[in-house]
């Protein structure tokens, strides 16, 4: 299926919440030297103008990176996460507005070091052709195929680490098991790589098939993290949390999610939750 596109739901309060760990794991994996090689199975466009048409069809993003935008002064100053990721943030506008809301590829590529390589899918070819245009570093390869698959295929990686984030639209159901299965052969392949998985909350509690296939499989050593907004109302069938799964996380992780999305709870009401735990085997 290729009708989803991302610009319809750029910097909402999910795209926070997802880049903000990938920031933190990004952060913590560059404090060594040795070269890390970075894989996005679902890249969308890299960069979204908030004119857009898509974009401001739905506007999620004033329930989302907006409410930061605004209070990026007091917020930069509750934790460190928070405060180089804001820094970050407004480094990716050309004015002095919010203007663009940058997606994962973007995070990732502008801190790429010399040693460093990026690997970018995109099925969707208009998606594609966007991701194209953008100007990124040539340490970044764009291509447009299967992420899910483009991963199993490109492993093992030539440098000693590795970090994927696998981020797909689950606009179909099946998807949950395709990740399951994707991630697990991964593993096998590189058991040290740190690997972020995004889901969806929704009512239908969807996301239970994703994270009862890891439980199965004897998957270990993940960290969960939730953002739920508020419990669902009767025949409510729109999203109302994110999850992110990291496998191999880094340390530290936890405490800095738990802290950060601690300052950013109060912009959503007093509905909002967050929820963080540790699956770890011996």
């Amino acid at each position: 299926m290729l009708s989803y596109q991302h610009a319809y739901h750029a910097g909402n309060f999910a795209d926070v919440h997802k880049h903000l760990v990938l920031y933190s794991v990004a952060d913590h994996l560059l404090r060594k030297k040795s070269p890390i090689t970075y894989i996005d199975t679902h890249a969308g466009r890299g960069l979204y103008p908030l004119d857009a048409d898509e974009t401001t069809r739905l506007q999620e993003y004033r329930d989302g990176v907006a409410r930061l935008w605004e209070e990026r002064e007091r917020l930069s100053a509750t934790t460190p996460l928070l405060s180089d990721w804001l820094m970050a943030l407004v480094g990716a506008q050309q004015g002095s507005g919010l203007a663009h809301y940058p997606g994962s590829p973007w995070w990732l590529s502008h801190r790429l070091r010399e040693q460093d390589r990026l690997r970018l899918f995109e099925l969707h070819p208009a998606e594609h052709g966007h991701l194209a245009d953008q100007a990124l570093s040539s340490a970044v390869q764009r291509i447009q195929g299967d992420g899910l698959a483009g991963l199993l295929k490109a492993l093992p990686v030539k440098t000693p680490r590795l970090c994927v984030l696998i981020d797909p639209s689950y606009e179909r159901k099946a998807e949950y098991e395709e990740v399951v299965s994707t991630l697990l052969s991964a593993m096998r392949k590189a058991r040290h790589a740190v690997v972020m998985v995004w889901y969806p909350l929704l009512p239908a509690g969807r996301h239970q098939t994703l994270l009862e296939g890891l439980r199965d499989a004897g998957l270990r050593k993940i960290w969960r993290s939730e953002l739920r907004l508020r419990e669902p109302q009767e025949g409510e069938r729109g999203m109302i949390g994110s999850g992110m799964l990291v496998v191999n996380p880094p340390w530290g992780l936890d405490a800095r999610i738990a802290e950060s999305m601690d300052a950013l709870l109060p912009l959503w009401g007093s509905t909002a939750r967050h929820h963080g735990d540790w699956w770890v085997g011996e």
